[in-house]
């Protein structure tokens, strides 16, 4: 399997493009993601190592946004991930610098996978002038530019049209960049869901679908929205590939999307790509979810990715209790001191409502 490089900066060709309303680009310096002795599954120990301190960062920081939320230490709202991250740390952990990831409102930590820096991510939560867009698309809507992950918007699958425009830019450019496009299973209900597949179908885009299919659309269960038992069977319709996979085995999604990603940087055209997961909380922090019953949330918490990939490298003897708590201790310092840069950082001034605002 393909894996990607250490990622110690933005590519010149992404923070070229950027806009004077984006913070100073840095990236996350993470452990390498190439090399050392194969596992007997062809996976190297650098390799399952930086996935599960992914997976275990996203986390971290998913669970820290809530608790500030309920501090009130930001305003808006929150939605939450918890119990979807090995969908997004598998399908992006092996895309390079000068790939793009279109999230949706739920994928904040899709810019922690890609490498955006912690300090940058609280800064956006909390509104603050040190944000990527200057405080102004918090708390739900984080892009991070220099890395080429687009600003999300609250309208259902919006980001899917996004992401196949881009995609059909760089093909028409002749890049073997790819786009990865992360939506829930009520997203595939919208007439722009089916428009974006459609066209990326026919002319052969280089993006791949992520389909977080946790069952419910907000309080709208699955079998109320359609008949299908595998959504990936959408992706017929268009004339190119669709899997559904287990979506909290992290080791499943890394190697479904990293043959989509192949598949897409050789030209080869889209691939839709189901995972079957769940969200451990409501819709949003505001959200009770009462629409769900207590064992089928309780079921699905059995199923964590974590404590599965945990098992997996423990018996395989790549991770120790001492590692795994030694990479737990250095995310949360990490954290604290994201979170004291954001708590530190100042407010935009009102005056520049006008400023950072594209004319013709």
């Amino acid at each position: 399997m393909a894996t990607k490089e250490n990622r110690a900066s933005a590519s010149r060709a992404s923070a070229g493009s950027r806009s004077s309303a984006v913070a100073e680009p840095e990236v996350e310096k993470t452990a390498p993601r190439k090399g050392g002795r194969e596992t007997d599954g062809g996976y190297s120990p650098e390799l399952l190592l930086g996935l599960y301190r992914t997976l275990v960062k996203c986390r971290l920081c998913d669970e820290k946004a809530r608790i500030l939320f309920r501090q009130s230490k930001f305003a808006g709202n929150f939605y939450s991930g918890v119990g979807q991250e090995a969908t997004e740390v598998g399908a992006a952990y092996s895309l390079r610098e000068d790939d793009w990831i279109a999230p949706s409102h739920r994928d904040w930590t899709a810019n922690i996978i890609k490498g955006a820096p912690l300090k940058f991510c609280f800064a956006q939560l909390f509104a603050k002038s040190t944000s990527p867009d200057r405080g102004r698309s918090s708390p739900a809507h984080m892009g991070y530019p220099p890395l080429n992950v687009i600003t999300p918007a609250s309208t259902i699958a919006a980001q899917l049209n996004i992401g196949t425009g881009v995609a059909f830019g760089l093909k028409k450019l002749k890049r073997d960049s790819v786009v990865v496009s992360f939506f829930g299973d009520g997203a595939t209900s919208f007439g722009g869901f089916h428009e974006a597949l459609n066209f990326a179908g026919v002319h052969r885009l280089p993006i791949v679908y992520v389909c977080q299919n946790n069952l419910w659309a907000e309080s709208v269960p699955l079998r109320l929205q359609t008949a299908l038992k595998d959504l990936s069977d959408r992706a017929k319709a268009y004339g190119f590939p669709g899997v559904s996979v287990d979506g909290n085995e992290v080791l499943a999604v890394y190697e479904a999307a990293t043959k989509a990603i192949t598949r897409a940087r050789v030209g080869e055209g889209p691939t839709f790509i189901e995972c079957k997961t769940y969200r451990w909380y409501g819709h949003s922090e505001i959200d009770p979810a009462k629409y769900r019953s207590k064992e089928e949330v309780e079921a699905w918490r059995k199923k964590d990715p974590i404590p599965r990939f945990e098992k997996h490298l423990t018996e395989r003897k790549v991770l120790t209790e001492e590692l795994k708590n030694e990479i737990t201790a250095q995310i949360t310092a990490e954290i604290n001191e994201a979170v004291d840069f954001a708590d530190q950082s100042p407010y935009p001034e009102p005056e520049e409502a006008t400023g950072f605002v594209w004319s013709s």
